[in-house]
Protein backbone atom coordinates (compact mmCIF):
# COMPACT_ATOMS: atom_id res chain seq x y z
CA UNK A 1 0.00 0.00 0.00
CA UNK A 2 1.10 3.60 -0.73
CA UNK A 3 -1.25 5.69 -2.32
CA UNK A 4 -0.15 9.53 -1.61
CA UNK A 5 -2.65 12.28 -1.62
CA UNK A 6 -1.37 16.14 -1.55
CA UNK A 7 -3.95 18.64 -0.89
CA UNK A 8 -3.68 22.10 -1.16
CA UNK A 9 -0.17 22.13 -0.79
CA UNK A 10 2.06 25.40 0.48
CA UNK A 11 5.60 26.02 1.20
CA UNK A 12 7.59 29.25 1.57
CA UNK A 13 11.18 30.08 2.44
CA UNK A 14 11.39 33.79 3.80
CA UNK A 15 9.36 35.47 1.38
CA UNK A 16 9.70 33.42 -1.84
CA UNK A 17 7.20 31.19 -1.95
CA UNK A 18 7.86 27.58 -3.34
CA UNK A 19 4.83 25.48 -3.30
CA UNK A 20 1.23 27.11 -4.60
CA UNK A 21 -1.81 25.55 -3.58
CA UNK A 22 -0.64 21.84 -5.16
CA UNK A 23 -3.35 19.18 -5.40
CA UNK A 24 -2.02 15.31 -6.77
CA UNK A 25 -3.68 12.16 -6.04
CA UNK A 26 -1.28 9.29 -6.64
CA UNK A 27 -2.03 5.66 -7.00
CA UNK A 28 -1.01 2.75 -4.34
CA UNK A 29 2.11 1.33 -7.14
CA UNK A 30 2.19 3.77 -9.33
CA UNK A 31 5.13 5.58 -11.07
CA UNK A 32 5.14 8.74 -11.02
CA UNK A 33 8.17 11.60 -12.08
CA UNK A 34 7.94 14.78 -11.18
CA UNK A 35 9.59 17.10 -14.24
CA UNK A 36 10.27 20.94 -14.15
CA UNK A 37 12.97 23.09 -15.07
CA UNK A 38 15.60 23.96 -12.27
CA UNK A 39 14.06 25.84 -9.52
CA UNK A 40 10.63 25.16 -10.36
CA UNK A 41 10.24 23.57 -6.57
CA UNK A 42 9.85 19.74 -7.50
CA UNK A 43 12.92 18.92 -5.38
CA UNK A 44 10.69 20.71 -1.95
CA UNK A 45 7.70 18.90 -2.72
CA UNK A 46 9.76 15.60 -2.27
CA UNK A 47 11.15 17.02 0.98
CA UNK A 48 7.72 17.84 2.16
CA UNK A 49 6.52 14.19 1.84
CA UNK A 50 9.72 12.47 3.11
CA UNK A 51 9.37 14.85 6.42
CA UNK A 52 12.64 16.96 6.21
CA UNK A 53 10.67 20.15 5.20
CA UNK A 54 6.98 21.09 7.10
CA UNK A 55 4.29 22.43 5.80
CA UNK A 56 2.83 26.16 5.39
CA UNK A 57 -0.52 24.72 4.22
CA UNK A 58 -2.70 22.03 3.04
CA UNK A 59 -1.94 17.86 3.85
CA UNK A 60 -0.16 14.96 3.02
CA UNK A 61 -1.50 11.50 3.80
CA UNK A 62 -0.06 8.07 2.85
CA UNK A 63 -3.05 5.42 2.57
CA UNK A 64 -5.32 7.59 4.75
CA UNK A 65 -2.56 8.27 7.56
CA UNK A 66 -1.85 11.85 8.12
CA UNK A 67 1.95 12.67 7.47
CA UNK A 68 1.82 17.25 7.71
CA UNK A 69 -0.30 19.52 7.87
CA UNK A 70 0.00 22.97 9.58
CA UNK A 71 -0.49 21.23 12.82
CA UNK A 72 0.98 17.43 12.05
CA UNK A 73 4.17 17.20 11.05
CA UNK A 74 6.07 13.44 11.42
CA UNK A 75 9.39 12.88 11.55
CA UNK A 76 10.98 11.37 8.63
CA UNK A 77 11.46 8.02 10.82
CA UNK A 78 8.15 7.46 11.17
CA UNK A 79 6.65 7.66 7.44
CA UNK A 80 7.97 4.58 6.67
CA UNK A 81 9.60 5.99 3.32
CA UNK A 82 12.42 4.88 1.13
CA UNK A 83 14.50 8.14 -0.12
CA UNK A 84 17.28 6.96 -2.68
CA UNK A 85 19.36 10.84 -2.86
CA UNK A 86 21.22 11.47 -5.90
CA UNK A 87 24.42 11.51 -3.53
CA UNK A 88 23.63 8.03 -2.56
CA UNK A 89 23.69 8.98 1.22
CA UNK A 90 25.69 5.58 1.69
CA UNK A 91 27.97 4.88 5.15
CA UNK A 92 31.58 4.85 3.99
CA UNK A 93 33.04 3.33 6.53
CA UNK A 94 30.50 0.77 6.38
CA UNK A 95 30.54 -2.59 3.57
CA UNK A 96 27.55 -2.95 1.09
CA UNK A 97 26.13 -5.38 3.25
CA UNK A 98 26.02 -3.35 6.06
CA UNK A 99 24.46 -0.26 4.75
CA UNK A 100 21.71 -2.42 3.82
CA UNK A 101 20.87 -3.98 6.52
CA UNK A 102 21.82 -1.03 9.18
CA UNK A 103 18.09 0.49 8.57
CA UNK A 104 16.84 -2.77 9.81
CA UNK A 105 18.76 -3.00 12.63
CA UNK A 106 17.55 0.64 13.80
CA UNK A 107 13.97 -0.59 13.20
CA UNK A 108 14.65 -3.63 15.59
CA UNK A 109 14.70 -6.22 12.89
CA UNK A 110 16.33 -9.74 14.42
CA UNK A 111 19.06 -10.62 13.51
CA UNK A 112 18.30 -13.71 11.45
CA UNK A 113 16.14 -11.39 9.68
CA UNK A 114 18.06 -8.44 8.36
CA UNK A 115 21.08 -10.79 7.64
CA UNK A 116 18.45 -12.59 5.12
CA UNK A 117 16.55 -9.75 3.84
CA UNK A 118 20.01 -8.04 2.99
CA UNK A 119 21.10 -11.43 1.00
CA UNK A 120 17.60 -11.54 -1.21
CA UNK A 121 18.31 -7.71 -1.68
CA UNK A 122 21.48 -7.79 -3.15
CA UNK A 123 21.20 -10.90 -5.35
CA UNK A 124 18.57 -9.27 -6.84
CA UNK A 125 20.62 -5.99 -7.53
CA UNK A 126 22.98 -8.11 -8.31
CA UNK A 127 25.83 -7.31 -5.44
CA UNK A 128 26.27 -10.20 -4.08
CA UNK A 129 29.26 -10.59 -4.76
CA UNK A 130 30.27 -7.05 -3.65
CA UNK A 131 28.58 -6.95 -0.61
CA UNK A 132 32.34 -6.53 1.57
CA UNK A 133 33.30 -4.10 -0.23
CA UNK A 134 32.82 -0.15 1.04
CA UNK A 135 31.23 2.89 -1.37
CA UNK A 136 34.35 4.14 -1.72
CA UNK A 137 35.49 0.88 -3.79
CA UNK A 138 32.29 0.52 -6.09
CA UNK A 139 31.46 2.78 -9.34
CA UNK A 140 28.56 5.31 -9.41
CA UNK A 141 25.89 2.71 -10.39
CA UNK A 142 26.65 0.11 -8.19
CA UNK A 143 26.55 2.80 -5.28
CA UNK A 144 23.31 3.54 -6.80
CA UNK A 145 22.30 -0.08 -6.78
CA UNK A 146 22.80 -0.17 -3.14
CA UNK A 147 20.40 2.70 -2.39
CA UNK A 148 18.30 0.67 -4.33
CA UNK A 149 18.71 -2.32 -2.06
CA UNK A 150 18.61 -0.75 1.26
CA UNK A 151 14.83 0.80 0.25
CA UNK A 152 13.96 -3.19 -1.10
CA UNK A 153 15.02 -4.55 2.53
CA UNK A 154 13.43 -1.94 4.20
CA UNK A 155 10.07 -2.87 2.20
CA UNK A 156 8.61 0.35 2.33
CA UNK A 157 5.12 1.34 0.25
CA UNK A 158 6.70 4.40 -1.06
CA UNK A 159 9.91 5.14 -2.16
CA UNK A 160 11.37 8.91 -3.47
CA UNK A 161 13.75 8.87 -5.47
CA UNK A 162 15.64 12.80 -5.78
CA UNK A 163 17.30 12.85 -9.61
CA UNK A 164 19.32 9.82 -8.82
CA UNK A 165 20.69 9.82 -12.30
CA UNK A 166 22.14 13.28 -12.06
CA UNK A 167 25.74 12.52 -11.81
CA UNK A 168 26.05 9.51 -14.16
CA UNK A 169 27.08 9.31 -17.48
CA UNK A 170 24.98 8.37 -19.82
CA UNK A 171 25.37 4.98 -20.89
CA UNK A 172 25.09 3.91 -17.35
CA UNK A 173 21.47 5.79 -17.07
CA UNK A 174 19.82 3.81 -19.94
CA UNK A 175 21.39 0.44 -17.50
CA UNK A 176 19.90 1.92 -13.91
CA UNK A 177 16.33 3.13 -16.20
CA UNK A 178 16.03 -0.65 -16.68
CA UNK A 179 17.01 -0.91 -13.29
CA UNK A 180 14.44 1.30 -12.04
CA UNK A 181 11.81 -0.52 -13.58
CA UNK A 182 12.36 -3.68 -12.43
CA UNK A 183 12.96 -2.78 -9.23
CA UNK A 184 9.43 -0.98 -9.28
CA UNK A 185 7.93 -4.65 -10.24
CA UNK A 186 9.49 -6.50 -7.83
CA UNK A 187 8.61 -4.04 -4.51
CA UNK A 188 5.16 -2.70 -5.58
CA UNK A 189 6.08 0.34 -4.21
CA UNK A 190 4.72 3.69 -5.37
CA UNK A 191 7.57 5.65 -6.73
CA UNK A 192 7.83 9.73 -6.49
CA UNK A 193 10.79 10.64 -8.83
CA UNK A 194 12.18 14.04 -9.41
CA UNK A 195 13.87 14.92 -12.02
CA UNK A 196 14.47 17.48 -14.58
CA UNK A 197 15.34 14.83 -17.87
CA UNK A 198 12.41 14.46 -18.82
CA UNK A 199 14.10 11.44 -21.38
CA UNK A 200 13.96 9.70 -18.07
CA UNK A 201 10.38 10.97 -17.18
CA UNK A 202 8.61 9.99 -19.84
CA UNK A 203 10.18 6.43 -20.27
CA UNK A 204 10.15 5.13 -16.52
CA UNK A 205 6.65 7.13 -15.03
CA UNK A 206 3.07 5.74 -15.54
CA UNK A 207 1.86 9.02 -15.49
CA UNK A 208 4.36 12.67 -15.27
CA UNK A 209 3.58 15.61 -13.14
CA UNK A 210 4.49 18.82 -14.79
CA UNK A 211 5.84 21.30 -12.66
CA UNK A 212 6.42 25.47 -13.26
CA UNK A 213 6.97 28.60 -10.65
CA UNK A 214 6.20 26.02 -7.75
CA UNK A 215 2.62 24.48 -9.43
CA UNK A 216 1.29 21.62 -11.10
CA UNK A 217 1.03 22.79 -14.74
CA UNK A 218 -0.22 19.38 -15.90
CA UNK A 219 -0.48 15.66 -14.71
CA UNK A 220 -0.95 12.55 -17.17
CA UNK A 221 0.59 9.83 -18.68
CA UNK A 222 3.80 10.38 -21.04
CA UNK A 223 1.78 10.18 -24.81
CA UNK A 224 -0.89 12.37 -23.39
CA UNK A 225 1.91 15.07 -22.51
CA UNK A 226 3.89 14.86 -25.21
CA UNK A 227 0.58 15.10 -27.91
CA UNK A 228 -1.78 16.61 -26.10
CA UNK A 229 -0.27 19.54 -23.85
CA UNK A 230 -1.95 21.89 -21.89
CA UNK A 231 -0.55 25.08 -22.46
CA UNK A 232 2.68 26.73 -23.94
CA UNK A 233 4.84 25.71 -20.88
CA UNK A 234 4.38 22.14 -21.57
CA UNK A 235 4.45 22.16 -24.79
CA UNK A 236 7.81 23.90 -24.97
CA UNK A 237 9.48 21.87 -22.23
CA UNK A 238 7.89 18.29 -23.55
CA UNK A 239 10.25 16.85 -26.91
CA UNK A 240 11.42 20.27 -28.41
CA UNK A 241 8.17 21.16 -28.67
CA UNK A 242 7.69 24.70 -30.85
CA UNK A 243 4.68 27.28 -31.47
CA UNK A 244 2.64 28.94 -33.78
CA UNK A 245 0.03 31.15 -34.46
CA UNK A 246 -2.86 30.01 -36.35
CA UNK A 247 -5.57 31.75 -37.89
CA UNK A 248 -9.27 30.83 -38.40
CA UNK A 249 -9.64 27.86 -36.70
CA UNK A 250 -12.95 25.56 -37.84
CA UNK A 251 -13.36 22.31 -35.70
CA UNK A 252 -14.83 19.70 -37.71
CA UNK A 253 -15.22 16.03 -36.05
CA UNK A 254 -13.44 13.43 -34.08
CA UNK A 255 -11.24 16.04 -32.11
CA UNK A 256 -10.14 17.40 -35.71
CA UNK A 257 -9.81 20.61 -36.65
CA UNK A 258 -8.99 22.92 -40.01
CA UNK A 259 -6.76 26.10 -39.34
CA UNK A 260 -4.98 28.45 -41.86
CA UNK A 261 -1.12 28.29 -41.57
CA UNK A 262 1.01 31.08 -43.96
CA UNK A 263 -2.02 30.48 -45.99
CA UNK A 264 -2.40 26.90 -46.45
CA UNK A 265 -5.11 25.05 -44.98
CA UNK A 266 -3.85 21.99 -42.51
CA UNK A 267 -5.96 19.28 -40.16
CA UNK A 268 -4.83 19.23 -36.60
CA UNK A 269 -5.73 17.27 -33.43
CA UNK A 270 -7.89 19.70 -31.36
CA UNK A 271 -9.63 19.72 -27.87
CA UNK A 272 -13.03 17.63 -28.56
CA UNK A 273 -15.09 20.77 -26.88
CA UNK A 274 -13.23 22.95 -28.78
CA UNK A 275 -15.19 25.98 -30.67
CA UNK A 276 -14.30 28.07 -34.17
CA UNK A 277 -12.09 30.87 -33.67
CA UNK A 278 -10.12 33.80 -35.55
CA UNK A 279 -6.94 33.10 -34.07
CA UNK A 280 -4.88 30.27 -31.97
CA UNK A 281 -1.79 28.77 -31.21
CA UNK A 282 -0.95 25.17 -32.29
CA UNK A 283 2.36 22.98 -30.71
CA UNK A 284 4.44 20.22 -32.72
CA UNK A 285 7.22 18.34 -32.89
CA UNK A 286 10.33 17.94 -34.87
CA UNK A 287 8.85 14.46 -35.80
CA UNK A 288 5.78 16.42 -36.93
CA UNK A 289 7.86 18.34 -39.79
CA UNK A 290 8.73 16.72 -43.17
CA UNK A 291 10.35 17.82 -46.54
CA UNK A 292 7.54 18.63 -49.62
CA UNK A 293 7.28 18.92 -52.95
CA UNK A 294 7.62 22.56 -54.28
CA UNK A 295 4.38 24.69 -54.32
CA UNK A 296 2.71 21.63 -51.86
CA UNK A 297 4.11 23.35 -48.51
CA UNK A 298 5.78 25.90 -47.10
CA UNK A 299 8.41 28.06 -48.41
CA UNK A 300 11.43 28.12 -46.08
CA UNK A 301 15.56 28.54 -46.38
CA UNK A 302 18.15 26.00 -44.95
CA UNK A 303 20.02 27.85 -42.39
CA UNK A 304 21.78 25.38 -40.92
CA UNK A 305 22.82 21.06 -41.11
CA UNK A 306 23.55 18.72 -38.58
CA UNK A 307 24.96 15.32 -39.42
CA UNK A 308 23.29 12.63 -36.54
CA UNK A 309 24.13 9.25 -38.28
CA UNK A 310 21.42 7.89 -39.40
CA UNK A 311 19.49 11.46 -40.34
CA UNK A 312 20.46 15.15 -40.92
CA UNK A 313 18.86 17.32 -38.68
CA UNK A 314 17.76 20.51 -40.37
CA UNK A 315 17.47 24.14 -39.19
CA UNK A 316 15.10 25.96 -41.64
CA UNK A 317 13.79 29.66 -41.62
CA UNK A 318 10.10 29.72 -43.30
CA UNK A 319 9.64 32.61 -45.84
CA UNK A 320 6.90 34.14 -44.13
CA UNK A 321 8.18 34.18 -40.72
CA UNK A 322 12.07 34.35 -41.39
CA UNK A 323 12.55 35.12 -37.67
CA UNK A 324 11.53 31.90 -36.45
CA UNK A 325 13.57 28.59 -36.74
CA UNK A 326 11.96 25.02 -37.42
CA UNK A 327 13.68 21.77 -37.16
CA UNK A 328 13.40 19.09 -39.77
CA UNK A 329 14.77 15.80 -39.67
CA UNK A 330 16.17 14.53 -43.02
CA UNK A 331 16.39 10.73 -43.52
CA UNK A 332 18.76 9.35 -46.50
CA UNK A 333 18.71 9.54 -49.62
CA UNK A 334 17.49 12.98 -49.95
CA UNK A 335 20.38 15.41 -49.38
CA UNK A 336 20.28 19.01 -48.40
CA UNK A 337 22.45 22.10 -48.35
CA UNK A 338 23.03 24.80 -46.05
CA UNK A 339 20.95 28.05 -48.18
CA UNK A 340 18.63 25.82 -49.90
CA UNK A 341 14.74 26.70 -50.73
CA UNK A 342 12.77 23.89 -49.66
CA UNK A 343 9.14 23.04 -48.94
CA UNK A 344 8.26 21.95 -45.57
CA UNK A 345 4.50 20.41 -44.34
CA UNK A 346 3.28 20.03 -41.05
CA UNK A 347 1.79 16.69 -40.74
CA UNK A 348 0.69 16.39 -37.27
CA UNK A 349 0.05 19.64 -34.42
CA UNK A 350 -2.15 20.09 -31.28
CA UNK A 351 -4.48 23.22 -31.14
CA UNK A 352 -3.67 24.18 -27.73
CA UNK A 353 -6.77 24.86 -25.18
CA UNK A 354 -8.44 28.28 -24.26
CA UNK A 355 -4.95 30.28 -25.52
CA UNK A 356 -5.56 34.15 -25.38
CA UNK A 357 -2.91 35.24 -27.48
CA UNK A 358 -0.90 38.90 -25.74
Amino acid sequence: MGAIEFTNIFKSFGKTEVLRDISLSIKSGEFVAVLGPSGCGKTTLLRTLAGFEMLDGGEIHVDETLLSSRTVHLSPEERGIGVVFQNYALWPHMSVERNVSYSLKVKGVSKQERQKRTRDVLELVGLEELAKRRPADLSGGQRQRVALARCLAMQAGVVLLDEPLANLDVHLRATLEEEFSRFHQRSGATMFYITHDQSEALALADRVAVMDKGQIVQFARPRTLYLEPANEMVARFIGEGKLFDVERVTPVQNGRADVDLFGHSIRLRCPDRMTAKDRARISFHPSDLSLADRGAGIPARVTRITYRGDHLRAEVAPDPAPEMSLTVNVAPPISIEQGQHVSIALNDGWVLPDHQLS
